[in-house]
This record gives C-alpha cells, structure tokens and sequence, in this order.
C-alpha cells in the first residue's frame, strides 16, 4: 500500500499527517516539545496511539527505539560508516539503504524489500511516498522513515 507522509510547516513541533492513495489521513504523527531527546507518537487518525518513537539521548550515533503497547519492539541505529549513511533496524532484522540525501532509499529484509521511499519535491514542507509491500507491517516501516527523517533533519540543523 502506497502512503503519503506530509509535515505541517506552521506547527509547533513535529507534526506530520500520513494519507492512503485516496488521500484519505490513516495516521497522525505528533513529536513533543521541550523534551531531551526526540520523541513522536504515531496514532490512528482517531487518535489511538500505534507507537511511540523515542531518541537515546547521549548516545555515540543516533540511536531510536520503536515502542509499541509498552514494549520496544525494535531500535533503529545509524551505522559508522565514512562516506554514506546505512542504518540498521535491530528487533526485526531489517537494514536501510539507498541515497539518504536525496531521500531515495528502501527498507530490506535481507534482499526482500519491505519499503520504498522517495520525496515528493516542490511541496509545502517535507512531504514523502512510501510504498509498502503487500503484508508487511506499516506501522514499523513508518516508524523507521519518520526517525530516518529526524536523523537527516538533526544533521541539517
């Protein structure tokens, strides 16, 4: 399933809408405000919370734990390397790669791809295309491109 994530440009904090391909909003990403540390929850457009992503502060890379109903259910690190960007998803055995800078990259299990990103230029705010394969978890492979994009945004200020 193909999904399209879109930052509100005036809003305090993060603040992201996640629509279907008929532009319907399926999920809502809220970061909070004054806190060590980024922190998001993405919910339902109901407003149920589906999982909660929060930074390692003082950690030697970034480093961002995936929770759901409690629990954390897998932590995104990115990985030292010297001339580009890999990260890797510990607790599912999913690695990232593709051309970060250029927000063009996919999320693999093993040689399977899972997800592809790619940014939609000339929007209003950061706005990106997700395709999703067929059964596999959203919710995760979202989590994994919103801290993608924390990363990239943090390394840009």
């Amino acid at each position: 399933m193909k999904y399209y994530i879109k930052q509100h440009i005036f809003s305090w904090g993060d603040q992201f809408s996640i629509y279907d391909e008929t532009g319907a909003e399926v999920f809502f990403v809220e970061g909070e405000v004054f806190t060590f540390g980024k922190k998001l929850h993405l919910m339902r457009a109901q407003g149920e919370e589906l999982a909660y992503i929060h930074q390692k502060v003082f950690s030697f890379l970034p480093r961002y734990h995936i929770s759901r109903r409690g629990e954390i259910v897998a932590t995104v690190v990115k990985e030292f390397t010297l001339f580009r960007h890999e990260y890797t998803v510990e607790g599912l055995g999913w690695h990232v790669s593709g051309d970060f800078f250029d927000h063009e990259y996919s999320i693999y299990d093993g040689d399977h791809e899972i997800a592809r990103v790619s940014k939609e230029w000339f929007t209003w705010g950061d706005a990106y295309a997700i395709d999703v394969g067929e059964g596999e978890d959203a919710v995760n492979a979202l989590s994994v491109v919103l801290i993608i994009d924390a990363v990239l945004a943090a390394e840009d200020n």
